[in-house]
C-alpha cells in the first residue's frame, strides 16, 4: 500500500538532512496517514480509507463525505476520490428517480 492520501494525492516528499558542519544526507518526509472510515449518507455505508489528518479536518469542516466530494472539482480530487464521487452521482440520481416515479 503506497503512502499517499486517497482524497488529496499527497504523498511522501524528499529532503537533506542538515548537520551543524553543513553535511547532508538524504531523508524522506512522510505524510501522517491514518485509516479512517467515514459514513456516507447518499450510499448508505462506511467508506474505509487512508487519509491525512489534513483530509479528515477538510472533510469534517465541510460537513461529511458526500458533501465534501460533490463540492470539490474532480480536477482537485485523486483516482480513488473521483470513483467514489462517481458512486455517490449515481445512486443519488437512482434515490432522486425512485422519488419521482
Amino acid at each position: 500500500m503506497s503512502r499517499r492520501c486517497q482524497i488529496t494525492g499527497k504523498g511522501v516528499l524528499t529532503g537533506n538532512n542538515v548537520s551543524h558542519a553543513n553535511n547532508r544526507t538524504r531523508r524522506r518526509f512522510l505524510p501522517n496517514l491514518q485509516e479512517t472510515s467515514l459514513l456516507s449518507d447518499v450510499l448508505g455505508i462506511a467508506v474505509h480509507m487512508r487519509l491525512t489528518t489534513r483530509a479528515i479536518r477538510t472533510i469534517e469542516q465541510k460537513g461529511g463525505i458526500d458533501a465534501y466530494l460533490l463540492a470539490t472539482r474532480a480536477g482537485r480530487l485523486s483516482v480513488d476520490a473521483k470513483a467514489l464521487k462517481r458512486r455517490l452521482l449515481r445512486a443519488q440520481a437512482k434515490r432522486s428517480a425512485g422519488k419521482a416515479a
